[in-house]
């Protein structure tokens, strides 16, 4: 990491200009609002080492998280010291061997912004002692009772989402109204399946109001998902395009070139669907469907997240591919008769005036021959191809999630030469080569960003959790059961052979000898 990434350009608003918009926002999270404190459950876990206190540390050196107001807790049942919870980031945050002094230093200072509380998850003892730390910290920073903010991040597993809530309730809320708030971050996955989910969110909900309660979804927080709204909705040229007259399929694909490594058995208890596609895929799914809101508003957007979900049919059995690769269950931890998909794909159809007819494609699976996450949307062959060129694919609009963030349009063009021939290019944006001093922030500290301003607009409301499981309930129900097969694929492939067979059932037309290679700087 670079020097050049930790340098933060200070810079006031003189009386004659307008502050920007992104101006506006840093004097929200900077403003005298009273002490902030952030409090992660799950302290000495993977989640809060390797995501939670990574971007906190990111927000931090960039100036949004100000020392003069903030303090961080850990929270947990293992019995270790402030410093030795510090000890145990330190290498998550910074490489030291390749710091600056720098760099070093701006990590010290944070470090010591940790304070850690051992206690356990269903006792008031710990939570006590919890409050009266964050207490202590509010008087030290001269907070006005009740003026202070309260942010509680659950790294942790869902079974002690309940007991959790209730011991900072009991304990930890702050005490009044005046301009100061709590409100709690909880992890995927929630339930795991439509009675579960409901259950959960009912424990949840006689706590805390809707308001206080982010349910978080990383994937709403990656630079080219909070994308789509902007590319659909303020570029002329896809709103007449953007319909089943004109688009033939859709198809949202998550790739992964490794297998569980070690978390077969947690991986187990979950799947594919439930661990990717339930959430991640199907908040894209949303984006990509969803009719115009009325306005930019978190209740807009998500209203009509709501009405795109509520709007798919129920899923077919002859449009879902199961598939488990070879050696799953070599793992000592799965069970030798797993049947726990590490692969699915699933064909959604949207019964409304836009989307009749055209096929959503949710592909995810592990231990496959490529690592990357994408959209391709493809539309329908030329009416009257004078060229003669349809064999060598259609026009497609693919939008690169992750690695090598890029949008680009497939599209057939004259071969340059004396010959009128035709040929399959691109027009590319790629954000590498683009944008080569803009750094694209993590996923988490958008939406922990998101969480302190109180915007709710990147996460996931009670009515949309309830109908995106819904859509999957019935099918998880069957799996679980047995009902419905997983077949078996060779790692390093495509996945199992049915899978394309399923995607040129639904229309997809596969480009033949054209590759996309990412541009160089």
């Amino acid at each position: 990491m670079g020097s050049s990434e930790w340098h933060i350009e200070k810079r006031s608003i003189s009386p004659n200009e307008s502050p920007s918009f992104k101006d506006l926002q840093n004097l929200q999270i900077t403003s005298e609002n009273g002490s902030l404190s952030i409090v992660v459950l799950g302290a000495s876990g993977d989640l809060a080492k390797k995501k939670t206190f990574p971007a906190l540390f990111h927000l931090y050196r960039q100036g949004f998280l100000p020392p003069e107001e903030v303090r961080i807790f850990g929270y947990a049942r293992t019995k270790i010291s402030d410093d030795e919870l510090r000890n145990r980031l330190r290498g998550y945050l910074v490489q030291d061997k390749d710091a600056s002094p720098e760099q070093l230093d701006v990590l010290s200072k944070f470090l010591h912004l940790i304070k850690y509380v051992s206690g356990s998850y269903d006792s008031e003892d710990g939570f006590r002692v919890l409050d009266k730390e964050i207490s202590e910290h509010e008087s030290l920073k001269n907070s006005s009772e009740g003026s202070s903010r309260r942010l509680f991040y659950f790294a942790l597993p869902p079974s002690v989402y309940p007991s959790v809530s209730k011991m900072i309730k009991t304990c930890c809320v702050n005490k009044s109204d005046l301009d100061g708030w709590t409100r709690i971050v909880v992890e995927k996955p929630f339930g795991r399946d439509l009675e579960s989910a409901e259950e959960l969110s009912t424990q949840i909900g006689k706590l805390f109001d809707e308001p206080q309660i982010y349910r978080i979804d990383h994937y709403l927080g990656k630079e080219l998902v909070q994308n789509m709204l902007v590319l659909r909705f303020a570029n002329r040229m896809f709103l007449p395009l953007w319909n089943r007259d004109n688009i033939s399929n859709v198809q949202i694909v998550f790739r992964e070139d490794f297998g569980t490594d070690g978390r077969g058995g947690y991986f187990d208890q979950y799947g594919i669907i439930r661990d990717i596609i339930q959430n991640h895929l199907l908040q894209v799914f949303c984006l990509l469907a969803m009719e115009k809101p009325v306005s930019l508003k978190p209740e807009h957007i998500r209203d009509e997240k709501v009405k795109v979900l509520e709007s798919v049919v129920p899923i077919k059995d002859d449009e879902v591919v199961l598939g488990q690769y070879e050696g799953y269950r070599d793992d000592p931890t799965v069970p030798d008769n797993s049947n726990t998909p590490t692969f699915a794909s699933v064909i959604l159809r949207v019964h409304n005036e836009r989307w009749e007819g055209v096929p959503f494609i949710l592909k995810a699976g592990k231990a496959l021959g490529s690592r990357k996450a994408d959209v391709r949307v493809q539309f329908k062959d030329v009416p009257g191809d004078i060229f003669k060129c349809q064999k060598q694919g259609r026009n497609e609009f693919v939008i690169r999630l992750q690695p090598h963030e890029a949008m680009y349009m497939k599209l057939t063009v004259k071969q340059p030469g004396l010959e009128m021939s035709t040929v399959q290019s691109e027009l590319d944006l790629s954000y590498r080569q683009r944008y080569q001093k803009a750094t694209i922030p993590e996923a988490y500290e958008r939406l922990i960003l998101d969480t302190i301003r109180g915007d709710q607009q990147h996460f996931v409301r009670r009515d949309e959790l309830r109908a995106s499981w819904k859509i999957f309930t019935p099918l998880l129900h069957r799996i679980d059961k047995g009902e419905f097969k997983s077949v078996p694929y060779t790692p390093g492939s495509r996945g199992p052979a049915q899978a394309d067979e399923l995607l040129e059932k639904a229309g997809y037309v596969q480009t033949h000898g054209y590759i996309w290679i990412p541009p160089t700087l």
